[in-house]
């Protein structure tokens, strides 16, 4: 039909040609939508090197000292990072007690396994410090973790063992204003092409995202709603914290922990996700990497040469091994 054919046919004619052809275009388009989510999913990948794991023979590879210590108990998210050959491991230590201070210690070690103890723990006590992630810009170590009713904040080093707290992390709303009190804690930074990221959890009740260009005002993103939810699957369908956020062969990686609605007292697992942008979330088909009954969380994803190896670090840290060769 050419174009001026169409001034040609009667009003039914015309009427029909247009509801054909846009019915057309609508088939068209959910056909292209059809293939962009096709598309969209194949994107997400959960390759074996990030999701399957053996249990370390000889663990736990580290952990409390016990009475007659400072760290009777340590308690939530360690850090561990490696540094061409070498790792530190910070992680907090307490007398055992629900009111006990906060403080932190590091260790080392030459092959993630075997850990020295700093001779200086603890390390840092002059402010409640749990619940820690570093991540190291330039010369500068940046420790952000949790303090005294699970307000998050900021601490400096460049030795990693001498820490100076920066203060409180000031996080505001899309419109500026302040967020709501009470607790924003477990706190995850991440900085690329010259803004920085923060991840935090209020009552573990969902995950937010904010962002800073010098860490010292930190604004939501995602209309200040969370970029993910408890649920709907029932491993974590009551509480979610993030732990870790690394970036492989170009997709984000979240390592999350979470825990069941049913459970009492609460048992958490550690899981996974994954994202092109940071704010839409996958979880893992597979989740959880590892068995309610065991309450392993706050895991880690530490690379190892060409492999990951597999840390938990609540209680106790231990350790899973790549089973991909």
């Amino acid at each position: 039909m050419k174009p001026d054919d169409c001034y040609k046919m009667n009003g039914p004619t015309v009427k029909f040609y247009i509801r054909f052809n846009t019915s057309r275009l609508l088939v068209l388009t959910i056909f292209l939508y059809g293939i962009s989510s096709t598309l969209v999913a194949e994107e997400i990948r959960f390759p074996d090197e990030l999701t399957k794991f053996r249990p370390y023979t000889s663990n736990p590879i580290f952990e409390a000292q016990g009475p007659g210590h400072w760290d009777v108990k340590i308690r939530e998210r360690g850090w561990i990072l490696k540094e061409e050959d070498f790792y530190h491991l910070w992680f907090t230590g307490y007398d055992g007690t629900r009111q006990g201070i906060k403080k932190l210690g590091y260790a080392w070690s030459c092959d993630g396994i075997h850990w020295t103890r700093s001779p200086c723990n603890p390390i840092y006590q002059q402010h409640w410090v749990e619940d820690m992630m570093v991540i190291k810009q330039g010369n500068t170590y940046h420790m952000f973790a949790e303090g005294k009713n699970d307000i998050a904040q900021h601490l400096t080093s460049t030795d990693a063992v001498n820490w100076t707290r920066v203060g409180a992390l000031d996080v505001r709303m899309s419109d500026g204003k302040p967020i709501a009190a009470g607790p924003y804690g477990t706190p995850v930074v991440w900085y690329e092409k010259g803004t920085w990221y923060l991840f935090y959890e209020r009552r573990d009740a969902g995950i937010w995202l904010a962002t800073s260009p010098d860490m010292k005002v930190w604004t939501n993103i995602n209309n200040d709603q969370p970029v993910m939810l408890p649920g709907p699957e029932s491993y974590d369908q009551k509480m979610i914290a993030m732990n870790q956020l690394i970036k492989y062969q170009g997709t984000y990686y979240m390592v999350f922990h979470g825990t069941a609605a049913v459970q009492k007292p609460s048992l958490w697992t550690t899981n996974i996700a994954a994202s092109q942008n940071m704010i839409d979330w996958v979880k893992y088909s597979g989740n959880p990497l590892t068995r309610p009954e065991v309450n392993q969380s706050s895991g880690l994803l530490i690379p190892d040469g060409n492999r990951f190896r597999f840390y938990t670090m609540h209680n106790q840290v231990d350790l899973n091994l790549p089973v991909v060769p």
